[in-house]
């Protein structure tokens, strides 16, 4: 009769399966270290370090939303109509526009109703108001026009899509943030860690120093990949916040304190660091790093081959 006899796994080895996990699959932490895929399992599944951090994720949230106490109504007038061109179609839709981008529902709803009317194809009042637009400044300025206009002027739908999007944002920009340009606890806790630090010329950190400075703090660094999106989403979303809360569309939206962007460049580094769990959370980093753009370069390699190592 032979008896079997459990492997004891000393406090070192432990550390060690631990410091491999984030690297390596189980079944290589395994080999890299002798001992039995099922105790590796087991020493990872009981350490808790490979679970999503709840800590990390209840802090890299945004602010409750909270609801204008405001019951009255808010309904915007519609803008004064102006003659800007001279020519009476191109001038009615470029009011029509201007109704438009106040983001006021109903005002949107009836200048796309009003804009069915104009009997002139939009594309052709389009370039009638290009032509216009790139005459010579003999001119002088042309009063009314955005400076920054995105959108040609046949583009109604998409702008009041856009519009109605952008209205939304400001709305729970103001339900979410007194002043949504003020440093937020995130970002002043950035600014503690690497306090001292000094960026180079082109206004970024060493990224090995802030590494170092933001894993001395673990009950605040991601476990997993999950954890990091979660934490690159906090980020998104302050951003869009703060552009739809701009005074005027082309204005410079507020893009925080330099060590918050540190802490964002730390946590897209780490989803080439910690390994996925399961096949769908390495999906859904596929699917943020191509919608960020992160794929390109030396950074887009390691992230491919974290996720399919």
């Amino acid at each position: 009769m032979t008896t079997t006899t459990k492997q004891r796994v000393s406090e070192e080895q432990r550390r060690r399966v631990l410091d491999l996990r984030r690297r390596m699959s189980l079944r290589e932490v395994a080999t890299a270290t002798g001992l039995p895929l099922g105790t590796v399992k087991t020493l990872v599944s009981r350490s808790g370090a490979f679970r999503d951090n709840l800590e990390h994720r209840a802090f890299f949230t945004l602010p409750p939303f909270r609801p204008s106490a405001s019951t009255g109504l808010n309904t915007r007038t519609a803008p004064p109509q102006r003659a800007i061109t001279g020519d009476k179609e191109v001038d009615a839709l470029l009011w029509l526009r201007e109704c438009i981008e106040t983001g006021d529902e109903a005002l949107i709803g009836l200048a796309l109703e009003a804009s069915k009317r104009v009997a002139t194809p939009h594309a052709e009042l389009d370039q009638r108001f290009r032509e216009w637009e790139w005459q010579p400044y003999r001119l002088g300025l042309k009063p009314g026009i955005p400076p920054f206009r995105i959108y040609g002027l046949h583009e109604l739908e998409k702008l009041a899509r856009d519009s109605l999007a952008l209205a939304k944002d400001r709305a729970e920009a103001a339900g979410r943030f007194a002043n949504v340009n003020a440093d937020t606890d995130q970002e002043h806790w950035c600014c503690v860690v690497l306090a001292g630090m000094k960026p180079d010329e082109f206004g970024l950190y060493d990224d090995d120093e802030v590494a170092e400075r933001f894993k001395a703090h673990p009950e605040r660094l991601p476990h997993t990949l999950a954890d990091c999106l979660h934490e690159l989403d906090y980020w998104s979303d302050l951003w869009r916040l703060r552009r739809a809360s701009r005074e005027s569309p082309g204005a410079y939206a507020y893009e925080g304190p330099g060590e918050a962007s540190a802490r964002r460049f730390f946590v897209e580094g780490l989803l080439a660091e910690v390994r996925p769990r399961n096949r769908d959370e390495a999906k859904a980093v596929l699917r943020h790093a191509n919608i960020r753009d992160l794929l390109n370069g030396a950074k887009g390699d390691a992230i491919l081959e974290n996720l399919i190592g």
